[in-house]
């Protein structure tokens, strides 16, 4: 028999608001904190050990336990799972001991039941009590509700009272065969892209302005220009803590409102041409500490999402994403004709002077 090929799985997440009913939201609110103490206490168990233990073996150490607690099967599997994750990513970035404070709950399939047509959700919390959950759903969610996307685990999160339900959905992709070759160069003032067909030639070739940096960097000076102007008490005045916190999260909304338009349009290029997205694999590029202006700016340069955001909406459009090593792209010139640099962003290839983001893509 031939081996079975199973298609790619592409994982979409949608944050949806909800209320609770009287008395539902003090219940679910003593399950996600009783959750949250929990996955911290496994942090703290495993933390000094020289190796992270095994799921299985977690299981067999505090399964018992955390039924005691009043959680069921799934809630202690997803507890301890959580709790392996966070120490092996802290561990393999340096970082010193989590500490928890965010409440948010990883629900399993099985242990919560959804109605889109009332927007009710059911969701057992401690002790095998039922919270009911009405989800404010909006139109974006329509385009996962036509029966080829399927629902997988969600999350509950409590936060400045308010309670938000993460949806994860996922779909079962199939690549298509591409007839072309998308190169793609990220950078802090605009994404260049060229299109070439499998026997190399160029088919198309642009560049989208990526201006949005420059404006959330603005805002990131004036939250540390007010850390600057009250550097030991602006933690204890709360029109700073107000005015620090707008500016940082208006910084936030504006990348990733603009990182989401940025994939769409290279997506919807590449989908025209049928075209394999090519991707730097910029990986340790923030670890480059030689370059202290860089250092500031590349804090909240967002080529990471950027890039996750196109893997997925390419995915989503059954086209494959792929990454390469991006060192010496930028000075190797595409077609073996010499290269002459005019300066850091201009070079000239043959009678061509173009820029060096077009030699890198």
């Amino acid at each position: 028999m031939s081996p079975v090929s199973f298609p790619v799985r592409a994982k979409a997440i949608v944050r949806v608001e909800a209320v609770a009913p009287e008395g539902g939201e003090r219940l679910l609110l003593e399950f996600v904190r009783a959750y949250r103490d929990a996955v911290q206490y496994i942090v703290d168990e495993i933390w000094g050990l020289e190796e992270i233990p095994s799921r299985r073996k977690l299981h067999e150490v505090f399964y018992n336990k955390l039924v005691e607690q009043g959680f069921r099967a799934h809630h202690a599997s997803e507890i301890y799972k959580r709790a392996r994750e966070i120490v092996k990513s802290t561990k393999e970035n340096n970082g010193t001991k989590p500490l928890l404070r965010r409440l948010t709950a990883r629900i399993h399939p099985l242990d919560y039941k959804i109605d889109f047509n009332t927007g009710t959700l059911k969701a057992v919390v401690l002790n095998n009590r039922w919270v009911e959950l009405k989800l404010k759903l909006h139109k974006h969610l329509n385009k996962y509700l036509d029966g080829s996307w399927r629902l997988g685990e969600i999350q509950v999160s409590y936060r400045g009272g308010r309670i938000y339900v993460y949806l994860t959905f996922i779909r079962g992709v199939s690549l298509r065969e591409s007839k072309a070759v998308m190169g793609v160069d990220v950078n802090f003032n605009n994404i260049t892209y060229t299109v070439v067909d499998l026997n190399g030639n160029l088919v198309s070739i642009g560049v989208i302005p990526f201006r949005c940096l420059r404006k959330a960097l603005h805002l990131k000076k004036l939250a540390e220009d007010l850390q600057k102007r009250y550097p030991e008490c602006w933690r204890f005045m709360r029109w700073a803590r107000r005015v620090r916190a707008r500016w940082l999260r208006r910084a936030r909304n504006i990348l990733v409102d603009s990182s989401h338009y940025v994939a769409k349009k290279l997506v919807e290029v590449a989908r025209e041409y049928n075209a394999v997205i090519v991707l730097e694999d910029l990986e340790k590029l923030k670890d480059n500490k030689k370059n202290a202006k860089l250092s500031w700016e590349s804090h909240l340069w967002c080529y990471r999402r950027i890039q996750a955001y196109i893997e997925y909406k390419a995915l989503v459009e059954e086209i494959k994403a792929v990454y390469v090593n991006p060192r010496g792209m930028s000075k190797s010139s595409p077609n073996g004709k010499p290269l002459a640099f005019i300066n850091y962003r201009f070079v000239k290839r043959g009678d061509t002077i173009t820029s060096r983001d077009v030699i890198a893509t």
